[in-house]
């Protein structure tokens, strides 16, 4: 065979050696918005360090390497002792270890904590997903423990350390410590309160002996778990460590590992509990109102991790387009090509902006932004999630065939694509939760008008919208069989008010035209032709 016909041209260069923060326009923008002038620059640092190694060729390697070597559970050791362990492939621990050293964990203890976090997490998540799991639910578990200062001043240092430490011994023992969470069980998924996990009380005040199993319990190598159990008074939260002080194992017994469609890198297993060691955490009884606030962290962990997705899928198309001719032009140039670009990077940019809005909000930390949280994160979690599968699978498109080829990165991107809606909560699971936000706190419902008031009058598509929306909150009789259409309505009334206000003008026009004013298909790339669709895809373009 003639040597000449393996030249390769008119093919896009690997996209790495790249600062994954600084290239995203929208998300260090967003930064630099919500954070204190005076933390800018070593927040910008910290961030573009981070960016840098996130978009290297070695950490990329690692994501490939953890993707391609998912975990493993030994239930025994070789002598036939029960050891329930996994097994994970030494990028798995590189990964993780550089999100907890870069204070993936640590947004309580650090200040704008929240925004920093989010920006870091959307960074890291875009190298591998399934590393989020573990920083998600270590990060989450901290408000849940503070309704228990005892607890939490011994296990709050433990969880913000930006030490990550994989060895099973007593957390007492460790420079940092890494949480999962069970909630579900086989007969309830979603509703908890028809768990059947028994806790008993024994002689020590607050401590328990759990009897039951977990049907999906995340991240079960780590070292604490919250868990929700039926106690003499009621569903009760509890602390299970995974090994006791004293250095013995803890009762828990993983089953199986769960075989998903994406996140594979990660585990997720099913665990029986049978005479489990476990402490209370709040009263009992009050279960679900104890690890509420670690749901709705994990929550808002499921928007930016569905941004990040997006994100890459985004530029990665746009990288490839930038460079692959056809038809006598870089595809980038071509005006149906250009429109795709564009409303996909639409769909990214009022994702992130969204996404760091509410991470602004839980720094804030006061009495409006608690009340606009509790209506936008379950909406914003019921939205963007939903927009991730979509749009990943619109972007592997634009890369033709290539796309579709594993080593591309895109069928990755896919398959993870569909995580963040399912899991804390799928879509019914959010609008129900908006709904009773509605019913029972009113308090919500003025915040979150009150945040998209500020961009009334700027834009008469917006202003029609938000109109709409207060026709459709006025009457909520009957409001469940509508109401992913009502929770749809208010994302997208509250991500045109952000682009309005924060956004290029090319993009909010963009994003109000086509999301608020009706002038869109029903597939990405029917935006109107004669917006600036030039400049929503090169505001999206990574620089390299």
């Amino acid at each position: 065979m003639a040597a000449t016909t393996h030249i390769v041209t008119n093919q896009a260069p690997p996209l790495v050696g790249y600062d994954v923060f600084t290239a995203d326009r929208a998300l260090a923008e967003a930064v630099e918005r919500h954070l204190d002038p005076a933390l800018l620059d070593e927040v910008r640092a910290d961030l573009s360090g981070f960016g840098r190694s996130a978009g290297s060729a070695q950490v990329q390697e690692w994501g490939i390497q953890a993707n391609e070597n998912p975990p493993k559970l030994r239930t025994h050791d070789r002598y036939g002792n029960r050891i329930d362990e996994v097994e994970f492939h030494p990028a798995w621990h590189r990964l993780l270890g550089k999100g907890v050293a870069a204070g993936l964990t640590a947004a309580w203890a650090r200040p704008a904590g929240h925004v920093r976090r989010a920006a870091a997490f959307v960074i890291w998540s875009q190298v591998e997903a399934g590393n989020g799991c573990p920083l998600s639910m270590t990060h989450a578990a901290v408000p849940a423990l503070r309704t228990d200062p005892a607890l939490a001043a011994e296990w709050e240092p433990r969880l913000t350390s930006m030490v990550y430490d994989r060895e099973l011994r007593p957390a007492a023992q460790k420079a940092g410590a890494i949480f999962g969470m069970g909630m579900t069980e086989k007969q309830g998924g979603s509703d908890v309160r028809a768990n059947t996990t028994a806790a008993r009380p024994l002689a020590e005040e607050g401590t328990y002996e759990l009897t039951g199993h977990k049907w999906f319990c995340s991240a079960p190598m780590s070292d604490g778990f919250l868990v929700l159990a039926q106690a003499p008074g009621g569903l009760t939260c509890f602390l299970v460590p995974r090994v006791l002080e004293d250095g013995t194992r803890n009762v828990f017994m993983i089953q199986r590992l769960k075989d998903k469609l994406g996140n594979r890198s990660n585990a997720s297993g099913e665990v029986e509990f049978d005479g489990t060691w476990a402490r209370r955490v709040g009263e009992e009884g009050r279960g679900v109102r104890t690890i509420i606030e670690m749901v709705a962290a994990t929550r808002l962990d499921c928007v930016l991790g569905s941004a990040s997705l997006m994100r890459q899928a985004v530029v990665q198309a746009i990288h490839h387009c930038g460079y692959r001719e056809a038809f006598g032009g870089r595809l980038v140039d071509k005006p149906l090509m250009r429109n795709v670009l564009a409303d996909l990077a639409l769909e990214s940019e009022a994702a992130t902006t969204l996404a760091l809005r509410l991470a602004a909000a839980y720094d804030d930390g006061g009495e409006q932004e608690r009340a606009f949280l509790r209506l936008a994160v379950p909406a914003a979690k019921y939205w963007v999630t939903k927009r991730c599968t979509p749009v990943v699978t619109e972007a592997a498109e634009c890369l033709g065939g290539n796309g579709y080829v594993e080593e591309s990165g895109m069928p990755r991107l896919l398959r993870e694509s569909p995580l963040n809606s399912i899991w804390e909560g799928a879509g019914n699971v959010q609008a129900l939760d908006v709904l009773r936000a509605l019913q029972r706190e009113p308090g919500a419902l003025n915040a979150f008008l009150q945040e998209v008031g500020r961009a009334r009058g700027a834009d008469h598509r917006l202003d029609g919208a938000i109109k709409n929306l207060l026709t459709e909150l006025a009457d909520l009789d009957g409001v469940e069989a509508r109401a992913r259409r009502l929770v749809e309505r208010m994302a997208l009334v509250l991500q045109g008010a952000l682009l309005v206000q924060y956004a290029p003008p090319a993009v909010a026009d963009a994003f109000c035209a086509s999301r608020l004013g009706g002038d869109w298909g029903t597939a990405f790339g029917t935006l109107p032709h004669t917006l600036d669709l030039a400049a929503v895809v090169e505001r999206a373009r990574p620089v390299v």
